[in-house]
């Protein structure tokens, strides 16, 4: 890179020049991710439209069960699996899932049962390609690093965000929902090679030995059920769960009202629909990850950073509460997914550079994706009960939202003072260290 373009990117980012290249391929790797996703994502949202809060529910139950599976077979993988190997089969794996989906559609003409298994399917695939992604970031770049380039890194996801709804929009038509699989499963073969590239820029460009992570043939050790354990066993990890089950709660509820007023129209305009609050969320997205979040981690705090989210939550619900409209559930929705991705995310990925090895890549999958999907269970009945079992409405789930929004801003402002005061230490030791080694000099 030459030395006008590097001090161009210095003025809109924090990024030292030896960090430019593995911070390109790290915004490649999740554009890829994410535009492959969001390529099936409207599609398997229209779907859902035809069907009941009740079998809604119990998807996201089945899906639950699903991710609980898949999570104990990556213990697994990790476990015994030289780790050499393990990264590169997840998305393997995910590729051929998808190819299979796209030979049974193409060959059979019978979709009901498929539709459904394609639903859960593509849920739990959200959580875990994103979840093992940032578990190898947290891996390569230092905490110092994370603070200022993760941020530009989650931009790359909001930009595959944006790029990914936009191809069904223009060539479902022509080529078929159908070939869009297939795109999407030829796409998830490219971060195998990203994979290897980034871990040789750990060595010869970060410099990042010393975060002891990386794909030597080594197996980190354990058992399929150690994440679970780990998990249980640190009230630091089960504070973040708490943080991401309140998520799933404020997602259930937006979602379920989301559901029911696209039911009236067909599964093509209810895509087409998705697909644009998909695009305006993303474009939203992508301009604050860029220019917000690592200046805010760093002048406002971690705490209020994770509470910022949450806190305008409680504003909104209380707004639809008094004006229960459409139009202010769609703004609803674009804030609380813009504000997720492009802040809450990143900020709570951070949290992770604070756990040990083991934890990032056993204990991390458990949250992102069983706590995530048990949320996603438990706040779907929870929603079916109280509007099908005790006729609340739009203003009274308003109000319930509003509640859980509020203790979710205060799990957040926990998580972020107990990040604070563990760097605080870690400082106060650097410079004890550092002290020392000049005394001894």
């Amino acid at each position: 890179m030459s030395k006008g373009s590097y001090f161009f990117l210095k003025k809109f980012m924090e990024i030292e020049a030896h960090e430019v290249k593995a911070t390109a391929a790290s915004f490649l790797f999740v554009f890829i991710l994410m535009a492959s996703y969001y390529i099936m994502h409207p599609a398997r949202d229209a779907i859902a439209s035809d069907w009941s809060d009740g079998e809604v529910s119990l998807l996201w139950t089945i899906s639950f069960v699903a991710s609980f599976g898949i999570v104990a077979l990556y213990g697994y993988v990790i476990s015994n699996v030289r780790f050499h190997y393990a990264l590169p089969a997840v998305y393997s794996f995910f590729a051929a899932s998808f190819l299979l989906f796209y030979l049974y559609f193409h060959f059979s003409s019978d979709r009901t049962f498929v539709d459904k298994v394609f639903y859960v399917w593509l849920s739990v695939f959200s959580l875990f390609h994103v979840s093992v992604f940032w578990s190898f970031m947290s891996d390569i770049f230092s905490k110092a690093q994370a603070k200022r380039l993760f941020d530009t890194i989650a931009a790359g996801a909001s930009a595959g965000a944006i790029v990914g709804p936009s191809i069904p929009t223009l060539l479902a038509s022509n080529v078929g929902a159908d070939t869009l699989l297939l795109f999407s499963a030829i796409l998830l073969i490219v971060p195998v090679f990203l994979i290897m590239y980034l871990n040789k820029l750990k060595h010869t460009e970060l410099h990042n030995d010393s975060v002891h992570a990386d794909l030597s043939p080594v197996k980190i050790g354990g058992n399929m059920f150690s994440g679970f354990k780990l998990f249980l066993t640190s009230p630091f990890l089960l504070a973040i769960a708490a943080f991401i089950f309140l998520y799933t709660a404020i997602d259930a509820f937006v979602y379920f009202e989301q559901k029911n007023l696209l039911a009236g129209y067909d599964r093509t305009t209810r895509t087409q629909i998705l697909g644009g609050i998909d695009w305006i969320t993303n474009v939203l997205t992508f301009s604050l990850a860029f220019f917000v979040t690592s200046r805010m981690v760093q002048k406002a705090g971690m705490g209020l950073t994770l509470a910022s989210l949450p806190l305008l939550m409680v504003v909104a619900f209380l707004v639809l509460a008094a004006a229960p409209m459409v139009l202010v559930l769609v703004v609803l929705q674009v804030v609380r997914r813009s504000g997720n991705y492009s802040i809450v995310r990143p900020a709570r990925e951070m949290l992770f550079t604070e756990v040990d090895r083991e934890s990032r890549f056993k204990a991390k999958p458990v949250i992102d994706i069983v706590v995530y999907r048990g949320g996603n269970m438990v706040s779907g009945w929870l929603f079916a009960g109280l509007t099908t079992g005790l006729g609340l409405g739009v203003v009274g789930m308003a109000l319930v939202g509003t509640v859980i929004a509020a203790i979710w801003c205060a799990c957040g402002l926990y998580l972020g003072k107990y990040f604070e005061a563990s760097n605080k230490s870690q400082d106060i030791n650097q410079k004890l260290l550092d002290e020392q080694i000049h005394n001894q000099v």
